[in-house]
């Protein structure tokens, strides 16, 4: 699987290494590409206390990112980062493989 990995930014692997902290503790996040409303895909993040079968698992910056091989097709070679701009921030996702995104700004293409 050459080239089919994913990783976080120093910032976003700190960022999750507080959450997981705050949570009590976890072994990573997953990120999930599903269907969304606006007819395109979307990520989702969810934090892994217990890896699934069939899981391919990054390790980046100390923090493990979880992904299905089905959402890693669209995920491969995305970095993670955590951004804060005024006072919104939240985690970015740099994702070669989009070709567009829907005007929202919460889906997107490939």
């Amino acid at each position: 699987m050459v080239g089919m990995t994913m990783s976080f930014t120093e910032r976003a692997a700190a960022e999750i290494r507080n959450h997981l902290v705050a949570r009590g503790g976890g072994q990573g996040i997953r990120v999930v590409v599903e269907t969304s409303e606006c007819s395109g895909l979307a990520y989702r993040l969810e934090y892994v206390d217990a890896g699934e079968d069939g899981d391919l698992v990054f390790d980046s910056h100390g923090e493990k990112i979880f992904v299905d091989p089905k959402s890693l097709v669209w995920l491969a070679g995305t970095v993670i980062d955590f951004l804060e701009i005024g006072d919104d921030s939240g985690f970015a996702f740099i994702n070669p493989n989009v070709t567009s995104q829907c005007g929202c700004g919460d889906s997107f293409y490939v």
